[in-house]
């Protein structure tokens, strides 16, 4: 099917608009995940960078699911006529915090919806801008751009691309065991259903892969930690990420940091068991 049909260029300027309540359930749900001491979640309490991810839940209804977990295709995203779907970046900016006990709004428009020819097939490219504020306020506490890359099924002889080599000069690292139950956890906080983070009948016989993927997100999530494990009093402006290469399940993965000589950059990245690059970021702090 041709997906460079102007329909889908249609979808470009498209919004809609979703309220919330920063919550601390969530909040304290993450925080054990993530694997820190229990904390006080009290109303004022500043949500770390990324965690805004645990509000805006989808909720639609078990009759629009489709056959991979997400919600079918069409309405506010476009109809993308591709079966594999993917995060594959993201880029933000930080602008004010937002705090538990925040009115929180989330604008999301539709930036951009782009094709192209992949050495695997048709490749369709939608970016998301979202716009979050706070308590009514006029300027966003955060402006994100979400990068969706929608592929063709995988077939037999599929040529991937060469996998890149980890940088060196870590001075921070976490190892991460990616078990069932911290995929299925980041899953059920996120309310995300997609059958590639815990139903490995599908993910190995329909979509072709050796093992569960741990979520892009979750692996961004773990690089902003290993700051803040590393960095507690930076304050982070902007971080931006791109999923370079999936990570499964079948193996530990390593997350790496390094602040860079001018004392703003810091250089983060996640490498397989094997030390190929999985996941490339970077953030500036104030």
């Amino acid at each position: 099917m041709d997906t460079s049909t102007p329909n889908l260029a249609e979808w470009v300027g498209r919004s809609t608009t979703l309220h919330d309540v920063a919550t601390a359930a969530p909040v304290v749900a993450l925080n054990a995940t993530l694997d820190h001491p229990t904390i006080a979640a009290e109303s004022g309490l500043m949500l770390p960078p990324l965690w805004h991810w645990l509000y805006f839940l989808p909720a639609h209804r078990q009759s629009e699911i489709g056959a991979d977990g997400h919600a079918k295709r069409g309405g506010f995203l476009p109809p993308v006529p591709l079966p594999r779907r993917m995060w594959a970046g993201s880029q933000f900016e930080f602008r004010s915090p937002i705090r538990l006990g925040d009115r929180i709004e989330r604008k999301s428009t539709i930036a951009d919806v782009t094709s192209k020819e992949g050495r695997t097939g048709q490749l369709v490219f939608v970016k998301v801008r979202h716009e979050v504020r706070c308590n009514g306020a006029a300027d966003p506490a955060l402006v994100e751009f979400h990068d969706i890359v929608y592929r063709e099924a995988k077939q037999p002889g599929d040529v991937e691309p060469p996998p890149l080599k980890a940088e060196q000069g870590a001075a921070w690292q976490r190892e991460i065991v990616p078990d069932d139950v911290l995929l299925f956890r980041y899953s059920a906080l996120t309310f995300n259903g997609h059958r590639i983070h815990y139903d490995r009948r599908y993910v190995t016989e329909v979509e072709g892969y050796p093992g569960l993927i741990v979520h892009g997100p979750l692996i961004a999530t773990l690089l902003m930690d290993l700051l803040r494990r590393n960095a507690p009093d930076a304050e982070v402006a902007s971080f931006r990420f791109k999923a370079v290469r999936p990570t499964f399940d079948l193996h530990p993965f390593k997350v790496n940091g390094a602040l860079q000589a001018d004392g703003k950059t810091v250089r983060l990245w996640a490498q397989d068991h094997e030390g190929w690059l999985t996941m490339d970021a970077t953030a500036t702090l104030r």
